[in-house]
């Protein structure tokens, strides 16, 4: 374990572990946190984790970790690493089972007082509407061969099939498609897998959740984004389900021949990775990019049912129940980008894991509606808590490859969460709270309760004080859909 001795703090919310720590260590490892997050971050093995990964080859600046951090496989949840191409590596584990897992917002003119009579109906639409569940199927029915034009086209598919808008597209990540992806990459397990998966929620953490603006911390941007104090939004948390999890099993099988065959070193086998310019690793790519794009097709899909769900309940008693999107985000995901290191531009892949981009004002990659304000950055709570909406800025562009946190991070696994609370108290808790609650299982939902998380605000006054990015809304839950 690494104990306080071992770092060394160098701004109010940033601690680094020099180099020297570790003989192989290429680089600093960096990680933001303040004290009472600290004690959480030292509970596992995350920190170690994240030094683990300041040995990879071809790494430049930093390892960093966000103040969500927690052990993961391999790489900590919550970690960022660049490595430099062409020869620098990628890794299945530095993206994580679930690629492309991110977060889509969608808002509505509706206010909070408004829809109150007709949430209880607006839940059940939703879960019903919404398929949840390990395994669980979906409503879309796709055609024989229709899976390789959907994991190459991304977003554009959903567009052509009419469960898309342009403006959906505009406000997506990438405009929800990575160019490169080739189905070709990707195994007919993980094919088999997908194909009937579109348009659900799966089960874990992920969940649509109806919510409220509690707060404006930033009136111009959330003006620009379309947020006012009291008005309804959706969030959509969820990713590329089996599929994903499919291509991240067996390219972590195929990396450990190339691990051997370019002579890789490792501190930790779940490292295994290859150079992003070999065989391996360009496959592995193509087929990431593959399970991102079927995750922007994923919440698209979820984005038509929320918006049948809305016209179902509320049609004739809410005068505009219009859903429309603001933006839709990656966490999840290996990017190739280009950064400013040691004064230099260069290409790097940037690993988030558990982690998202935050690209300041200014970025051309950025849809020009937003492009003054900079990214608009979605980093959902917990059920009971907040969740949160921030821009990025330049500081994260030149302190973490513009990157930040992703949620509030778990301090309790999954089993002791499910030892410890009791699903059907926390959900009658939660009913108090006036918070809706749709759930498939108890014991999945007492594995995403509140106190299995850290302190959401707490996390997100880390990165707004640190500078890499800026508050722009606090939402608060009213109804939670969860498989």
């Amino acid at each position: 374990m690494i104990s306080d001795h071992d770092f060394k703090q160098i701004d109010k919310y940033l601690y680094e572990i020099p180099k020297t720590f570790r003989a192989d260590m290429r680089v600093p490892a960096r990680f933001y946190a303040d004290p009472e997050l600290l004690k959480a971050i030292q509970g596992d093995r995350s920190l170690e984790q994240l030094v683990n990964t300041a040995t990879l080859p071809g790494i430049v600046k930093y390892a960093l970790a966000m103040p969500d951090i927690h052990q993961g496989y391999g790489f900590p949840i919550g970690g960022v690493v660049a490595t430099q191409l062409p020869d620098g590596i990628i890794s299945p584990g530095g993206v994580g089972y679930d690629i492309n897992c991110g977060v889509r917002l969608l808002a509505t003119q509706i206010e909070k007082e408004e829809i109150t009579p007709y949430l209880d109906d607006l839940a059940s639409a939703l879960y019903t509407n919404c398929p949840g569940g390990v395994g669980k199927a979906g409503h879309i029915k796709l055609r024989p061969g229709e899976l390789d034009v959907l994991v190459e086209k991304g977003a554009n598919w959903a567009l052509t099939r009419g469960y898309a808008t342009a403006s959906d597209l505009e406000r997506t990540e990438e405009n929800g498609c990575l160019a490169g992806a080739d189905a070709g990459k990707i195994s007919d397990r993980a094919k088999t897998r997908g194909k009937d998966q579109v348009g659900t929620l799966g089960s874990g953490n992920h969940f649509i959740e109806v919510d409220a603006v509690d707060r404006i911390y930033d009136e111009p941007a959330a003006r620009q984004m379309g947020l006012f104090p009291s008005r309804i939004t959706v969030q959509i948390h969820c990713g590329s389900r089996g599929l994903g999890h499919q291509i991240c099993s067996d390219y972590v099988k195929r990396l450990q021949k190339a691990v051997h065959q370019y002579g890789l070193i490792l501190p930790d086998r779940e490292l295994v990775c290859a150079p992003l310019s070999s065989p391996e690793g360009q496959d592995y790519l193509a087929a990431m990019k593959g399970a991102a794009n079927y995750a922007f097709v994923n919440r698209q899909v979820l984005t038509w049912h929320i918006r049948r769900s809305f016209e179902q309940v509320l049609a004739g008693k809410i005068k505009n129940h219009h859903v429309y999107q603001i933006y839709d985000i990656a966490h999840n995901m290996a990017k190739v980008e280009e950064h400013e290191v040691d004064g230099r531009r260069i290409k790097v892949c940037v690993h988030r894991k558990g982690a998202t981009r935050a690209f300041g004002p200014g970025s051309p990659v950025l849809p020009g509606i937003y492009r003054n304000i900079g990214q608009p950055v979605l980093v959902p709570g917990t059920m009971g808590t907040a969740s949160w909406v921030l821009v990025g800025t330049k500081e994260s562009m030149t302190q973490t490859f513009g990157s930040i946190c992703h949620g509030a991070g778990r301090v309790m696994s999954r089993s002791k969460a499910k030892k410890n609370i009791r699903g059907t108290r926390l959900r009658e808790e939660l009913e108090k709270k006036g918070i809706r609650v749709r759930a498939g299982s108890m014991s999945g939902l007492a594995e995403e309760a509140p106190m299995a998380y850290k302190d959401v605000d707490r996390v997100i006054q880390v990165v707004h004080g640190s500078g890499i990015a800026k508050k722009v809304a606090r939402l608060i839950p009213l109804a939670v859909i969860k498989g």
